[in-house]
């Protein structure tokens, strides 16, 4: 089944790199077995005076342009529902929002939406909206965009950068998508905790030897020294993550 994905941007030169580039443009192009299609859609050509009046000065003062929700509700009709053959926003498809005050994006998130995107069972295709300037009007929130999420505590000038990362990172979650089913599995921030440092050709590098217990064979050696400097390396990196394990339990 063909999924689509439709992003509402000011800029859709920022999306060809994702298309053209790396596993998840294979996938995008349908060489690692899904059926996913990216639409970038322009929000200027859902405006009547183009970049001038896709936005406008914020009620009650104040510095800066907001988006306009008339225009953005143009460009999610006119734009994604009608030539996408959908026939209601709220049954078909999923909006999302790259907004400073959403979720903080996460592997559990990124697993979360690709399990939700890509069962058969799911038929809404989502949507992403790319806010600029000083973000968009409330109402066009409150009506059509079903979740929020953030990259952290700062600010971009436009939300095409944690676009492209929501999307390139819940797609490695897709079957096929890596090469090894087993990639995502073993990476950092799995079950908390950092991944553990790796290493490759030549064992040695400016006296810097690979740890020998790496170079030996024993699984089960390998698997403990592995644990430990998980744990080792979160908690001279990230200590927070253990906190948060802490707290858990």
């Amino acid at each position: 089944m063909l999924k689509k994905i439709w992003i509402i941007t000011l800029f859709p030169e920022y999306f060809a790199p994702l298309v053209n580039c790396g596993v998840t443009g294979q996938a995008l192009r349908g060489e690692r077995g899904h059926k996913i299609q990216l639409e970038c859609i322009q929000l200027r050509n859902f405006s009547p005076k183009n970049y001038k009046g896709v936005d406008d000065t914020p009620y009650g003062g104040g510095v800066g342009l907001v988006m306009r929700a008339d225009v953005l509700e143009n460009a999610l009709i006119e734009g994604v529902l009608k030539p996408g053959g959908y026939s209601d926003i709220k049954k078909d498809l999923h909006v999302v929002f790259a907004s400073p005050r959403g979720a903080v994006w996460s592997n559990t998130l990124a697993r979360n939406l690709a399990q939700r995107f890509s069962t058969n069972e799911n038929q809404r295709d989502l949507v992403f909206i790319c806010g600029r300037y000083e973000g968009i009007d409330e109402r066009f929130i409150e009506k059509y965009v079903d979740e929020e999420f953030s990259l952290g505590d700062f600010i971009l000038t436009g939300g095409e950068l944690p676009t492209m990362v929501f999307i390139d990172s819940f797609m490695r979650f897709f079957e096929g998508v890596l090469g090894n089913k087993l990639s995502a599995e073993f990476e950092s921030f799995e079950d908390g905790l950092l991944e553990y440092p790796q290493y490759t050709k030549p064992q040695n590098f400016h006296d810097l030897l690979v740890p020998e217990v790496l170079t030996k064979g024993n699984h089960a050696h390998i698997e403990k020294y592995r644990n430990e400097e998980r744990l080792r390396i979160t908690k001279k990196f990230r200590p927070d993550l253990l906190s948060k394990l802490k707290d858990q339990k």
